[in-house]
């Protein structure tokens, strides 16, 4: 084999291995994805086996990000990328800790959803603006890993900008949340279980705001962390 085919071959099999990783981020967003569901499901309904179920598989959010970081090693160490192959591994790394984390949240919700079951304690209608916060932060994951498989800064940017609305709804749900303790001290405990399933949903909106950060910095090279969002979007978009 000539220099130019061995050079080449060597930049097919390249892109391939970062499109095999590209592919195991996005496997992992989509299990984060069931397991957000999943826990607000069981939270509304009080349904131990489903929680269970949710804490169960935390277990495969965390093997896949251990095979993800794995496979950026391996490909630092022996293809030394450099420019914007760089930056992919390094967002990838970037955004598995962050998804990791994102599973670790769910599985608290679970975990409340649980406490919530063995106290047989319904989930109180009144609690039901915990639902629109966990569609809302559940889109915010979908979106930015869309945004992430598009390589899409202007839906990357709108995860970014939209949590302050998960911010927003967290701190009128606590507000609320609070009310109901004052109004009936024998609900506290239930009541707390709801109120720590609605801060893990918050952080769940935070970790997607990251990875959005993280999809801008892959493919304009600006860390935007910390900035000013309308100045970032007059400087990227002008």
């Amino acid at each position: 084999m000539d220099n130019n085919n061995s050079s080449q071959h060597i930049s097919h099999k390249f892109d391939q291995e970062m499109e095999s990783l590209r592919n195991k981020v996005l496997k992992m967003g989509g299990l984060v994805e069931q397991q957000i569901g999943g826990a607000v499901e069981a939270l509304q309904s009080a349904n131990a086996i489903g929680a269970e179920e949710i804490i169960l598989r935390d277990h495969k959010v965390n093997s896949l990000e251990v095979l993800i970081d794995e496979s950026c090693t391996q490909i630092l160490a022996r293809r030394q990328p450099a420019a914007s192959d760089l930056r992919m591994v390094v967002a990838v790394i970037k955004t598995i800790t962050d998804l990791e984390r994102i599973g670790d949240e769910a599985e608290k919700i679970a975990k409340m959803a649980l406490s919530l079951a063995e106290d047989d304690a319904g989930f109180n209608s009144r609690y039901a603006g915990i639902r629109h916060l966990g569609d809302h932060v559940k889109k915010m994951v979908h979106d930015v890993l869309d945004a992430y498989a598009r390589q899409d800064v202007d839906a990357a940017l709108q995860v970014v900008k939209d949590d302050d609305l998960a911010d927003e709804e967290y701190h009128n749900l606590t507000r609320l949340l609070i009310t109901f303790m004052m109004e009936d001290p024998r609900k506290i405990s239930e009541v707390l279980d709801v109120l720590w399933a609605a801060r893990a949903l918050e952080r769940i909106g935070d970790h997607a705001k990251n990875i959005g950060e993280y999809v801008i910095y892959l493919v304009k090279g600006k860390d935007i962390r910390h900035l000013d969002l309308d100045e970032v979007e007059k400087d990227m978009f002008s």
